[in-house]
């Protein structure tokens, strides 16, 4: 073990009283950082599951009709007055090129093509406005994990077959197995089995989601091949407005990611992020002063010491190692009990806020990452810290300090 390290670990012990504060210090700035950061990040997801629960990362579809001036055939403008028009359904036609695209775009998971229309849900008297929706099941449980979320049945849309929300199926009084007859605005309707029911956790949509096939859907709505839209889920969710905006380009469709459609969800993360890391750096500040004001104690304390040393022949540099390893020592250990410390206060949190099954309200995971992140964080407050006093330590006249200590 070098000079450096042995005079380190010596004023180390022979301070315990100051080492062991300081340690509990950078342990306490630790466990705040963890334990805002899980509980910062187990909010975002949970509000983020919720939102996007039932929604898809991005949106392809065709461009609204657009507002023009009334022109008569001498191309004289007859109004200065711009209306916009009744925007009618506006659909995809070749969706299967519009797909490839999309596909193409780096960062882009899942496709999917969809179609959606107003129509009428009706078993007996009871009959309910509803939305169909013709998907492909297979390739829409990666936009939407709807065979996740049955409460009975299964995820089957082949011919006649529809899948249904809790809300709607409880409004019928239907279940799997019984059938119900969908029709579209004009009245052509089509009797379907119900093969599953769903639970998205969204009232609004179990009441008024109805599956059904492309096929049907497109038979249903008229669309004649077409299809509404077509959806897309991207792999880093914060990614998704970067490449909506390219896949707009490739396709010269419009695209509209969720952080567009959800302006509000995303501020209100953004504004989380910001508190945390606010919170974050004012905590990393006092951890700072702390241990910087406590080497710089031990500087004046072993300054005869620190005389003594150069004296016999210890090197500047031998000196300002010294403390810099100090500062070193007191991160990692400070961090370690901060990291099992702040880990405790998560799980003791997510044990307090549960669902009404049980489950975390919060999921609170202390991740790997963020255990080395902090670690990092506390050792390099730590060496910053003591640089300070490290040069002062270093700078100091053997002759001077021996002499009047």
């Amino acid at each position: 073990m070098s000079f450096s390290w042995i005079a380190a670990l010596r004023f180390l012990r022979e301070g315990r009283l100051q080492t062991v504060l300081i340690v509990g210090g950078v342990a306490v700035g630790v466990a705040v950082m963890v334990f805002l950061s899980a509980l910062i990040d187990g909010l975002q997801v949970s509000l983020i599951k919720q939102t996007l629960g039932s929604q898809a990362h991005i949106v392809i579809r065709a461009p609204d009709d657009a507002a023009r001036p009334l022109i008569d055939r001498s191309q004289q403008t007859l109004t200065s007055l711009v209306e916009q028009p009744a925007q009618r359904l506006r659909t995809i036609a070749n969706w299967p090129k519009v797909m490839a695209t999309a596909r193409g775009v780096p960062g882009v998971l899942a496709v999917s093509p969809t179609v959606s229309g107003a129509g009428f849900a009706s078993r007996g008297s009871a009959d309910k406005a509803v939305v169909l929706r013709g998907v492909d099941p297979e390739s829409y449980s990666a936009i939407i994990p709807v065979d996740q979320k049955l409460q009975s049945g299964r995820f089957e849309l082949g011919g006649n077959q529809t899948v249904v929300g809790t809300e709607l199926a409880s409004a019928l009084g239907v279940a799997v197995g019984d059938k119900v007859r969908l029709s579209n605005a004009q009245g052509e309707s089509e009797l379907f089995d119900i093969t599953g029911v769903f639970d998205l956790q969204n009232k609004e949509i179990n009441q008024r989601w109805v599956f059904v096939s492309l096929r049907s859907a497109q038979t249903l709505l008229n669309l004649a091949g077409d299809v509404s839209a077509v959806e897309l889920t991207v792999v880093k969710i914060f990614d998704a407005e970067k490449i909506a905006v390219e896949v707009g380009q490739r396709s010269g469709l419009v695209a509209d990611s969720w952080m567009k459609l959800n302006g509000q969800l995303l501020i209100a993360l953004q504004s989380q992020s910001s508190s945390s890391n606010m919170i974050q750096f004012f905590v990393i500040l006092a951890v700072a002063l702390g241990i910087a004001s406590v080497l710089f104690v031990s500087v004046v304390q072993k300054s005869r010491e620190i005389g003594i040393l150069k004296a016999m022949g210890a090197q500047t540099n031998d000196v300002l190692k010294v403390f810099i390893i100090q500062g070193l020592l007191v991160g990692l250990v400070g961090s370690l009990f901060g990291v099992l410390l702040g880990a405790g206060m998560s799980e003791f949190f997510a044990s307090l806020a549960r669902n009404a099954d049980g489950t975390p309200r919060f999921p609170i995971d202390v991740t790997a990452a963020l255990v080395v992140r902090s670690t990092l964080i506390a050792a390099v407050t730590g060496v910053l810290a003591a640089y300070a006093p490290a040069r002062r330590a270093a700078r100091l006249d053997p002759a001077e300090v021996i002499r009047y200590g």
